[in-house]
């Protein structure tokens, strides 16, 4: 595989169903240069947890400051078209962007190769198979671990150099389909989207965001929220 996007996401935890993606971040690489690059935060539509921010560095204020969630998914896609993926742990990131792309009725049918696999098959003997153990293997400083684009350029610069090692003959370098299936979504009702939006005039609340991308969990939790912080309308 010698042109491949390799990509990484940062999430507000590990539930595809319940959490959501905060940030994305990918390379893309041809003949082992890098051609491109994308990367962006995304404004959280539920609450991001201490230990989130503690562990990626993403910061409450950089959050408040993301894209719509839509918008940052349309970049990716974009962005990726016509490539095969890589990841560390690639069905993990794969679920994700295919749950968040379905979401907004796009498909994302991607072949891939992971380069945990990868270790696990082809450096037995290296104790730990962690993309921070990989990087320290190849003698490669990630600048930012836990950062979607520096995770993502780590993961890059780690498959690159397994070929060196290894040849890039190996039919675990291969890019095989990715097979996940989302479960199916329930979207917004009128009657949440009504009330929502009367909610919204009625507390004189500015939002620019689009709510007819929310799921009827989504739309339950906003509506949740603006009680709690702003009360009924009486």
């Amino acid at each position: 595989m010698r042109e491949y996007v390799a990509f990484d996401l940062e999430t507000t935890g590990l539930s595809v169903e319940e959490d959501q993606v905060i940030e994305i971040g990918a390379v893309k690489v041809k003949n082992g240069k890098i051609a491109g690059k994308y990367n962006c935060i995304i404004y959280p539509e539920r609450e991001v947890s201490d230990f989130i921010i503690r562990l990626t560095g993403i910061t409450r204020k950089m959050l408040d400051g993301g894209i719509p969630m839509r918008e940052g998914v349309e970049g990716f896609l974009a962005f990726s078209e016509g490539y095969p993926v890589l990841g560390h742990n690639l069905m993990f990131d794969y679920r994700f962007m295919k749950t968040a792309a379905k979401r907004f009725r796009y498909a994302f049918e991607k072949e891939g190769v992971d380069t945990l696999r990868a270790a696990r098959l082809l450096l037995r003997g290296l104790e730990s198979k962690k993309l921070s153990s990989l990087c320290e293997h190849y003698h490669y400083v990630n600048q930012a671990a836990h950062r979607a684009y520096d995770d993502a350029l780590a993961t890059a610069v780690v498959f690159e150099s397994m070929k060196r090692e290894f040849g890039e003959d190996q039919k675990v370098f291969v890019p095989e389909p990715l097979q996940y299936r989302p479960k199916k979504l329930q979207m917004i009702t009128a009657k949440q989207k009504r009330y929502l939006n009367e909610l919204r005039k009625y507390h004189k609340i500015e939002d620019n965001d689009s709510i007819d991308g929310l799921t009827m969990s989504e739309a339950s939790r906003t509506i949740d929220e603006i009680i709690s912080k702003y009360g009924v309308m009486r």
